[in-house]
């Protein structure tokens, strides 16, 4: 039976049918877009937020201000009329100044409406009125206007130009005397030099904005800039830093007794606690924020309502759903109402998935709304969300009609980070409907709009790790599924072209991830085919393909076979990702010292069969004798050199290596003779951190084989370990200390004597080196260190340390040996790597068996968890 609600369509109304009892798939959670929710760092987004006094004098009149009031709340069309009165009253008048800084805002007004032509034309009109403008008053109109070029520019995806533009407006600002005009030019660079992919560059003026808030007196513009500063490092990831600047703020906010602008605080520091998977933390900050004529209270309550509906705290989310409600009814449509109905709509779903009336009439709303006030992305979120809901409730063709819409609008304004969603909305509707090759065109294009927008979407997501999980991840390994389905007719075929894309679809899934995990793109990515790099090895690849496409009968694991010179193959195992995680953790559990034979190898055996059994032949007909593995989730966190064919381990016949992705492999042989080691080691305890007494023997037996300088305990600081790496070319680092590797960057780390190094930091240090000549570095090894407890994806770590340090390879733990074993393997290891023709790969392989030959040392606890990263050669 038909619902009665109706959506604005091209055509007009018309009802939508909306069948109760239909199961919902979780919505994608949409970020409010305001700049009091995510205190925006967009200059142009806060034209007064970072304007002096001096500027605020000077600017021009009430229509003005009338424009800046109706752009911020997301009345773009309604301000644009505003302002093109303006800059005409101003050009009546012959007042080029202010009618080129009046154009400098319509162009922003522009872009919003997608008027893309319209916008690049007014703004070089505004540049121009301005170009001649000798006086001092004059400079600061200018630098506003050289500031909203920036946006404009950036908008438009010209990164490279926005940061040349926003340099040039800091100068005039740094010209001018005033602080607060540079210190918003120098936040809007850091946006640049983060979609560029600098991520170091933005860090270091992060670093000099805050130094320069640091020596203002306090103020309320002073505070505003340390609550941006403060969602900055919270979106790249820097937690710590994040917390320390927001408390400062909030403490500000206190001391001048500015209400709106402690409720903001909490609100950032609300959405702070969220990231770090504080929830219950988050909520408290979130009521705070939401207090009776608190500026952010619709805010506050619509992510307080999300975070309730996720941990399933269904009755009190019900109890705060009819506030939300009555708050709307008494507020007029804005940007901030908008994207509200949108977030309620998606929780309403979640609470009542039978019932989705409710939901499509405020998503109806919405899109009205957004239409009236010209707001195209809120349009197409509106849109799209609604065309979900039809697909939910398999209203097949009215879900088309809108999402083909939605994707319409966001083409209009080229705002990718949004049309993905609808290409991957559009591939799974016609995956539906029985279209195979049409949904595999819709999830290629989303996976290249993703490619094409990793650097965007390190800056857009807010809640990075738990966004890319649900709402990119599952892009890649949907489109790996239908590309591996057999062909109709063929059960057992799957075409040549389909495999190759698949297996650069997986590569790309790697790449994707790498990006995520340090918040930035800026990996330097060659695709090497295999017969290149080592025509003695194979390369499997294994992916694990959950009931995403919702057939249960498709939920499997997938491996690709690459040989060398010959065409793909490729192999599955119908099984839950349940079985399948609890096949992983059963075998991480067989490695305790204390497990027997026959639990090991069971499970050990029963892996092999899945990933390596339907090869074995091939293998042995190609004489294959090195194993790559592009490893994929959880598989990470296990040693592919423990798997048993019945009779052996898979070291006994192969030698084994890890990449992350052959697009990253760097591929010459290591450079023996003029090899040079730094060894730095840490044998004494430190809290929480047990001894390793091993390591001095461990050090010694390395330097005696290789030309080394050893740090040792109180010389192992971070102080000297980065003098060394900077001063002298060394082609080996060797660091016997704790580590540990974690899904989370600033949880991945390794100890020196005076504290901990994370992951961002050990790239800084390892890269950062003075001698033009150095040789490249060859090999890091990490003996020490583990895979970080009840992280499943903690692997992901290692595979950052592997590609971020600079080494061509990494050898490493996943999990912490005895002291005895690892000195003898590391001593066993750097003998064979110095012998003439051995690979790095037969050099961990010989010195695996030469402990797994030892009875004291067969256990794989003691042998298995050395592994090798990146180049095998």
């Amino acid at each position: 039976m038909a619902i009665g609600v109706h959506a604005a369509t091209s055509q007009g109304w018309e009802p939508i049918r909306l069948t109760p009892h239909t199961q919902c798939e979780p919505l994608r959670q949409v970020e409010i877009q305001n700049l009091t929710d995510n205190v925006d760092i967009n200059f142009e987004r806060s034209p007064v937020f970072f304007s002096s006094q001096k500027m605020m004098a000077a600017q021009p009149d009430p229509q003005f201000q009338q424009g800046q009031i109706l752009y911020q709340t997301g009345q773009y069309s309604a301000a644009a009329n505003v302002w093109k009165e303006a800059a005409s009253e101003f050009e009546s008048q012959g007042d080029k100044l202010h009618q080129g800084l009046i154009l400098s805002y319509l162009a922003l007004a522009y872009q919003h409406l997608g008027q893309f032509p319209e916008a690049e034309a007014v703004m070089n009109q505004a540049v121009m009125l301005t170009q001649n403008q000798p006086s001092l008053s004059d400079s600061f109109t200018l630098a506003q206007i050289r500031n909203n070029q920036g946006q404009v520019q950036f908008n438009q995806g010209q990164f490279q130009a926005a940061l040349a533009t926003w340099k040039k407006a800091e100068k005039l600002y740094h010209e001018l005397g005033d602080s607060t005009g540079e210190i918003g030019t120098q936040l809007n660079q850091t946006r640049a030099f983060q979609a560029l992919g600098f991520y170091l560059r933005a860090r270091t003026m992060l670093e000099q904005v805050e130094a320069s808030l640091t020596r203002q007196p306090d103020s309320q513009l002073k505070l505003a800039g340390l609550l941006n500063l403060g969602n900055v490092l919270r979106v790249a990831g820097d937690f710590a830093a994040s917390q320390n600047i927001l408390e400062q703020g909030l403490a500000m906010a206190q001391k001048l007794q500015l209400t709106g602008n402690i409720q903001l605080a909490w609100l950032s520091l609300g959405n702070l606690a969220e990231a770090q998977q504080q929830p219950q933390l988050a909520l408290d900050y979130y009521q705070k924020a939401a207090a009776e004529n608190s500026p952010v209270q619709l805010q506050s309550q619509i992510h307080q309502l999300n975070l309730l509906v996720q941990l399933d705290r269904r009755e009190e989310a019900q109890l705060l759903r009819p506030q939300i409600q009555t708050h709307l009814a008494k507020l007029p449509p804005s940007q901030t109402t908008i994207y509200a109905q949108i977030e309620l709509a998606e929780s309403l779903v979640k609470l009542n998935p039978q019932d989705v009336t409710k939901a499509a009439q405020l998503l109806a709303t919405a899109q009205t709304q957004a239409k009236q006030l010209g707001n195209i992305r809120a349009e197409s979120y509106a849109l799209g969300r609604l065309g979900q809901v039809y697909l939910q409730t398999k209203q097949w063709k009215e879900a088309k009609q809108l999402t083909e819409k939605a994707l319409r609008l966001t083409e209009a304004i080229h705002a990718g980070e949004i049309a993905y969603q609808w290409q991957w909305q559009m591939g799974k509707l016609l995956f539906k409907t029985g279209d195979r090759n049409g949904a595999i065109l819709s999830y290629t294009a989303a996976v290249n709009t993703l490619q094409s927008l990793r650097q965007d979407l390190v800056a857009i997501n807010q809640d990075v790790q738990f966004s890319f999980q649900e709402q990119v991840e599952p892009v890649y390994r949907e489109l790996v599924d239908l590309l591996l389905q057999p062909i109709p007719g063929k059960e057992e075929e799957v075409s040549q072209t389909n495999l190759k894309q698949a297996r650069t679809t997986i590569e790309s899934l790697q790449l994707a991830e790498l990006a995520n995990f340090f918040r930035e793109a800026c990996l330097d990515t060659q695709p090497e085919a295999i017969d290149r790099i080592d025509p003695t090895a194979a390369v499997i690849y294994p992916i694990i393909l959950p009931d995403s496409l919702g057939d249960s009968s498709n939920s499997r694991l997938e491996v690709i076979l690459s040989l060398p010179d010959q065409s793909l193959k490729h192999y599955s195992t119908n099984l839950s990702q349940a079985q399948v995680d609890e096949a992983i953790n059963r075998m991480r559990q067989s490695f305790r010292r204390t497990s027997f034979a026959e639990e090991r190898l069971s499970i050990s055996q029963e892996i092999y069969r899945w990933l390596i059994q339907p090869a074995a032949e091939d293998l042995t007909r190609q004489s294959i004798k090195t194993l790559v593995f592009v490893l994929d989730g959880s598989l990470r966190n296990l040693p592919m050199a423990a798997l048993h064919d019945g009779n052996q381990y898979l070291i006994e016949q192969y030698r084994i290596a890890i990449a992350p992705s052959l697009q990253l492999l760097t591929t010459e042989p290591l450079a023996r003779p003029q090899s040079k080691a730094l060894l730095g080691g840490l044998s004494e305890g430190k809290p929480n951190f047990s001894p390793l007494p091993g390591v001095k023997q461990e050090v010694k037996d390395i330097d005696a084989t290789v030309s080394a300088t050893v740090l040792l305990d109180q010389q192992f600081t971070t102080q000297a370990l980065e003098t060394r790496v900077k001063t002298q070319p060394y082609s080996i680092v060797h660091l016997a200390t704790h580590g540990q590797f974690s899904s989370k960057p600033e949880d991945t780390f390794i100890l020196t004597w005076d504290g901990r190094l994370n992951v961002q930091q050990l790239n800084t240090l390892l890269t950062n080196r003075e001698l033009s000549n150095s040789p490249p570095l060859e090999l890091l090894v990490l003996s020490a260190c583990q895979t970080a407890k009840g992280d499943t994806r903690a692997a992901l770590g290692l595979a950052g340390v592997a590609v971020r340090s600079g080494a061509r390879s990494t050898l490493a733990t996943l999990w912490t040996v005895s002291d005895e074993s690892t000195a003898t393997f590391m001593e066993q290891f750097y003998k064979e790597l110095f012998t003439p023709n051995i690979t790095k790969a037969e050099a961990v392989r010989r010195a695996q068996l030469h402990l797994l030959q030892q009875p004291e040392s067969s256990h794989p606890y003691f042998w298995a968890p050395f592994i090798l990263v990146g180049n095998w050669l």
